[in-house]
């Protein structure tokens, strides 16, 4: 290795030490038990994180200014969601501190991983630290509902339980499987599919352990596998392999399996035209350990 390659790959290893990890999420249950007044749906869902992230950095500045220097295609920079919440918890907090965001994404977005939730997540619990803030968990959950609802998960960091919108979260220990997760094609709209005629709104509501039992139904999946081809595509590939499920609205799908080369096996057979990846189900959010090594260090 040349000096030059030495040097670069010394400094991608600090960048890379720098980053901060925003995981995606695997809805392994999702119901509709009611329709609220406002308009919004009563959930009943579990959320287990993944070891897939996007990876976010931030520049600390002392001038104010929250910027995110790089563009994100599809989203302009007031509706980016981590520069929402820069400047939520700025707002609440009165801190004079800014900051530079710069995300690497390596979740799709319309896939239901929650990957744009997860990036928020990940700017509240950072800049929290990095500008010393001293909001605790409950006060950044807070924040967080606004943003979306499942932002809360993320900030949390554990594997739940949730019902109302998604933000009553009750903390679950569940296996820790590995995932082949298969990304169609598209992108599913949220809104169009909590918006169809045909999804059902009145779902029994069912408690953890029927959970547990087996019940992993998801009643968004008759309305997204007809109005989204490529997903029934992909669900229906994945039935050969111990059938297919969706997470959240979608798109993207997943099967489990009981180790990682058993995963791997399947991705490698799976259809050209369909992205995939394998991971691991996470209990613990990665977050969690980022922040902690921010702790014992005093800082990044």
């Amino acid at each position: 290795m040349s000096l030059a390659e030495s040097v670069q790959a010394r400094v991608m290893a600090m960048d890379a030490a720098l980053a901060w990890p925003a995981p995606a999420k695997l809805n392994l249950m999702l119901r509709v038990v009611g329709r609220r007044a406002d308009g919004y749906h009563e959930l009943q869902t579990v959320f287990q994180f993944i070891d897939r992230c996007d990876r976010l950095w931030f520049d600390v500045r002392d001038d104010g200014l929250i910027r995110r220097p790089a563009p994100v295609e599809g989203v302009e920079e007031r509706d980016d969601l981590t520069v929402r919440a820069a400047r939520a918890l700025q707002r609440a907090t009165g801190c004079r501190s800014g900051v530079d965001i710069r995300c690497e994404k390596n979740l799709p977005m319309g896939g239901g991983l929650g990957g744009g939730s997860s990036d928020a997540a990940t700017t509240l619990v950072a800049l929290n630290h990095l500008w010393g803030t001293g909001l605790d968990e409950e006060a950044l959950s807070e924040l967080a509902l606004p943003l979306g609802a499942d932002v809360p998960v993320f900030v949390r960091g554990r594997a739940a339980w949730a019902e109302g919108v998604g933000e009553r979260l009750v903390p679950v220990e569940l296996p820790e499987p590995w995932y082949l997760i298969l990304a169609p094609p598209c992108a599913v709209s949220t809104k169009d599919v909590f918006s169809h005629p045909e999804l059902t709104r009145d779902s029994q509501v069912i408690t953890l352990a029927d959970f547990l039992s087996g019940d992993a139904s998801n009643d968004c999946l008759s309305v997204v596998r007809h109005g989204y081809p490529d997903v029934d595509v992909a669900l229906e590939w994945l039935s050969a392999w111990g059938g297919g499920r969706l997470t959240g609205t979608g798109a993207c799908v997943f099967a489990v399996f009981g180790d990682q080369e058993s995963a791997m096996e399947a991705l490698r057979q799976s259809p050209a035209r369909m992205r995939g990846f394998v991971a691991q189900g996470l209990n613990r959010s990665p977050l969690f350990d980022r922040l902690q090594e921010g702790l014992q260090a005093g800082g990044d």
